[in-house]
């Protein structure tokens, strides 16, 4: 297996600058973002990569393009690592959701796995899809480093899923993440620092998103 997987977060949006959730809205990178990013492929093309991965929206796809053309690898964009669909609450401003449904807004920030956005998918359920093709990525190449390119919040939660980083706020991406991070991949990696989404995830979260549909407005 790899060494190392290397979580790159794809440059940023119009929504990111604007505080609105993007989640699976397929919405070009800032030509700011993209400048500041050629800086960081330039840097990371300066060591081997066996593959790059990447989410199959715009901002990541054109990411992976960038850092493949310096490294000599042609990047895949894969559909399961699509972003969590947040799905109402997509195109909205953070602040606006903050004020039409307070209990939501706070509970997504402390505890996301037990809410539903209106429409949209249960973190657990976005956990188990990208899981599902970290492994056959890891299964694939047998040594050095393999990138995937991702949005927030998709990056925060493969960092918890590989390496056991707090999942942070996913309503604001931190900026002392937006830095590529080199995880090590153990043996027995998906054990490695992993905590565990509650026993009881399905019917705490269904329930928490009915309440949720229940006071949109």
């Amino acid at each position: 297996m790899p060494d190392h997987l290397i979580v790159i977060r794809s440059p940023a949006t119009d929504f990111e600058d604007q505080g609105r959730v993007r989640g699976t809205l397929d919405v070009p990178p800032t030509t700011i973002s993209l400048q500041d990013f050629r800086t960081t492929a330039t840097i990371l093309a300066t060591s081997p990569l066996e593959a790059i991965y990447t989410a199959p929206t715009a901002c990541a796809v054109e990411a992976g393009r960038i850092i493949g053309n310096l490294c000599g690898r042609v990047a895949k964009p894969l559909k399961q690592l699509a972003n969590v669909d947040l799905g109402l609450w997509q195109g909205k401003l953070a602040h606006e959701i903050r004020r039409q449904q307070p209990r939501i807004f706070r509970q997504w920030q402390d505890d996301p796995w037990s809410v539903i956005p209106p429409e949209g998918e249960l973190l657990e359920e976005a956990r188990v899809r990208v899981e599902s093709v970290l492994e056959r990525i890891v299964r694939r190449h047998r040594t050095g480093r393999v990138a995937v390119v991702l949005p927030p919040p998709l990056d925060a939660l493969v960092r918890w899923l590989v390496a056991g980083e707090p999942l942070g706020d996913l309503w604001q991406p931190d900026p002392a993440r937006s830095a590529p991070a080199t995880l090590p991949i153990a043996a027995q990696w998906r054990a490695a620092g992993r905590v565990e989404p509650p026993a009881a995830i399905g019917d705490t979260a269904r329930l928490a998103g009915t309440d949720a549909n229940a006071g949109r407005a």
